[in-house]
């Protein structure tokens, strides 16, 4: 028995080893193509079911760009969940409402007249900027900075709307972040809790309607437009006709590139939550640098971890979850 007891430890302690040196070889690979990119790399990603992680300054602030936007959506989950909000309560656009950049609302005559799922679909899949605006309009600045704190994010701010005066004052680091703040590890947590539909906060119960809630979300999440970045390199088939594989939101500047998402791998669910700022290439291309520095740095992670490639089918509905917040077989805590 002695000599057994022996031999397990030994065997543990030697995959234990293995897992190390890999975890350690991956993070190499990953800060090699990092130091390769013409500006700064802020990367953090973990595999639900197996609890591996690799960081590359994932605690460093960063401009969020439109990344930001989760933050909004899930504010939205809540607030449904709660029955302040409806999905097809309707918000009215007023003329001269809508904002450049991003989207298509500003293209359409004024007043108009949407649902809230309208508006949340057209900030995720587009990025609309207006849609941005009206939701949060809707539902506050304050309050989404409330649901980032009572997340437990110390280091992710929504400042104001896109395009519009700020309202009230503005904290000292506003003008360095402009839109919002965040860290790549923080904004991984949101799209974790957006993808194990974890609504419920400590000591509280998952609710019947929860994950009908995070169905819709994940449906906004998978039909992203912009799949330059993290799905460059791993989506090789036609999207649209079985479900991406892939449920993310970008964010752009000419400085910044950003993309965090859910990459449903057929061994596991895995977030990837990478943000390039700094960028020396401006451009705006689909080869903009940032972006093909994401997709490299995404297709390393997947690849090692899920060598079998992506199964959009795992991420069908809400990631596969139920009413009790499980993920592939992964139960979801409630911090």
């Amino acid at each position: 028995m002695v000599l057994l007891s022996a031999l397990l430890i030994l065997t543990h302690t030697g995959e234990a080893q293995v897992k190390a040196l890999a975890d350690q070889e991956l993070r190499g690979t990953l800060t090699a193509v990092a130091e390769t990119h013409h500006g700064k790399v802020a990367l953090f990603a973990s595999q639900l079911n197996t609890g591996k992680t690799v960081a590359i300054d994932a605690d460093v602030p960063v401009q969020t760009a439109s990344v930001i936007k989760l933050t909004i959506l899930f504010e939205a989950m809540e607030e449904i969940r709660a029955g302040k909000a409806k999905w097809d309560e309707k918000i009215t656009m007023p003329a001269g409402y809508a904002v450049g950049g991003s989207g298509i609302l500003t293209f359409f005559d004024a007043p108009m007249s949407l649902t809230l799922k309208d508006v949340l679909t057209m900030m995720i899949i587009v990025s609309d900027n207006t849609a941005t605006d009206l939701a949060i309009d809707r539902f506050g600045v304050d309050a989404v900075n409330a649901r980032i704190t009572w997340i437990g994010l110390k280091d992710t701010h929504l400042y104001k709307r896109i395009g519009k005066p700020a309202i009230g004052p503005m904290p000292e680091d506003q003008p360095k972040f402009g839109l919002g703040k965040t860290t790549a590890r923080e904004m991984a947590r949101v799209m974790e809790r957006i993808g194990r539909c974890q609504l419920a906060g400590p000591g509280e119960a998952a609710l019947p309607g929860d994950a009908a809630i995070c169905e819709v979300a994940m449906n906004m999440l998978r039909n992203q437009f912009y799949r330059e970045t993290i799905p460059r390199y791993l989506e090789t088939l036609d999207a649209t006709e079985k479900g991406s594989g892939i449920a993310s939101k970008t964010g752009s500047l000419d400085a910044v590139r950003a993309d965090v998402a859910i990459v449903a791998g057929k061994t596991g669910p895995i977030v990837i939550s990478i943000f390039t700022y700094g960028n020396t290439d401006h451009s705006w291309t689909v080869d903009n640098e940032g972006e093909v520095t994401i997709a490299k740095l995404a297709k390393l992670i997947v690849t090692a971890w899920t060598p079998s490639g992506i199964d959009g089918r795992t991420l069908v509905p809400g990631l596969g979850l139920g009413s009790e917040g499980v993920v592939n077989g992964v139960r979801a805590a409630s911090n």
